[in-house]
């Protein structure tokens, strides 16, 4: 059985650059339609100081998930130095299509998957473009699909992007509209002969049952039934069902893979909520009889690029391996694990040689 390797990754980061500071115009109701009734400049605060956000990305109007995907694609693609006709899949990861303004219609046929090969004007017939829509861990799961279709031997060459224009989905009276942005991360995995590098260990894990409305879709906290469906969190749901399930998901996934955790070195985690993320890592610790975090662990983007949804973990993938994210830094031989959590509510864990 063959492995596989990312050998590129790629990304687009939005233009348009937005400070917290710019929320302190807006009026924030509760899901009872009722005002909240603190100063706008303290709830940015203890917004900032809970999830460690201090800007976000978004896109300009006219610009689409699929337009993201194809450039952070091209940029992976390129960093490669291979020819696009040699894919032999692309995955596509998001949760709301392409949408050209705020409230637009989600637009999802044709697939991403085919507007971005479209994009990338590749003509080869074999190459199979497909969506995934899996919450968060969108991108991931792509991630897990390619590693499976290249070990069964139905792919040698997978382009898996994950891209998201959540700035579009936004209940601006809501509170929790401050959390979510906008990007596009991508990679190129192949075929590795070497059994040296690639993915060693996966876990994955579905519950449907009472958290299934744990993220979902519901109109504005005005109560304007005219407003189009925006993203909404149940967030106290969310954040105990993250903390007691994901750590446990990424020792499954560690375990799986016959490696120590003192030589694990880094965990790109998606980038949700600065708190949970440092308390779902504490915890995965724990569970080996670890109390002290290591140092330099848990590289984050979320501060300047908020939570990106299936763009976050691919995004800041690609700026740690270019050395952008002080002092991360990848090496070959590392072993880094992959994790996320969202809606469905679906979570993933994967361990990786580098």
């Amino acid at each position: 059985m063959s492995a596989s390797k990312i050998i590129a990754t790629g990304a687009y980061i939005p233009t348009i650059d937005v400070p917290n500071e710019l929320f302190t115009v807006r009026s924030f109701f509760g899901t009872d339609q009722k005002a909240i009734e603190q100063p706008t400049e303290t709830i940015i605060q203890k917004f900032s100081m809970i999830t460690g956000i201090k800007r976000r990305r978004y896109v300009p109007e006219g610009m689409t998930a699929s337009d993201m995907g194809a450039l952070a694609a091209q940029q992976a693609i390129a960093n490669a130095g291979i020819d696009r006709e040699s894919i032999d899949m692309i995955i596509v990861a998001h949760n709301y299509g392409d949408m050209k303004y705020n409230g637009a219609p989600r637009d999802m046929v044709p697939s991403l998957a085919s507007r971005i090969k479209h994009k990338l004007a590749i003509g080869n017939t074999k190459c199979i473009p497909y969506d995934i829509i899996f919450g968060c861990p969108g991108w991931l799961q792509g991630v897990i699909h390619a590693d499976q279709a290249i070990k069964v031997g139905v792919a040698d060459t997978c382009l898996i992007v994950g891209c998201e224009t959540l700035s579009r989905v936004l209940d601006l009276t809501d509170r929790d509209s401050m959390i979510f942005s906008d990007g596009a991360g991508a990679c190129i995995m192949k075929r590795d002969t070497s059994g040296k590098n690639g993915i060693i260990g996966t876990a994955v894990r579905s519950d449907s049952s009472d958290e299934l409305q744990y993220i979902y879709s519901a109109g504005s906290n005005t109560g304007d039934v005219t407003d189009p469906r925006f993203i909404k969190m149940k967030g106290r749901k969310v954040y105990e069902y993250a903390l007691k399930h994901v750590p446990q998901a990424m020792k499954e996934c560690l375990d799986s893979s016959g490696e120590k955790i003192e030589d694990l070195k880094m965990i790109l985690i998606h980038q949700a909520n600065e708190k949970m993320d440092e308390a779902i890592v504490k915890r995965f610790f724990e569970l080996y009889g670890i109390d002290r975090l290591p140092t330099n662990i848990m590289p984050m983007n979320i501060s300047t690029m908020g939570n990106s949804s299936v763009a976050t973990i691919p995004t800041l993938l690609h700026q740690v391996s270019n050395g952008q994210i002080d002092p991360f830094q990848l090496s070959e031989g590392d072993l880094v694990m992959f994790a996320s959590v969202g809606a469905g509510m679906n979570l993933n864990a994967v361990a990786y040689r580098w």
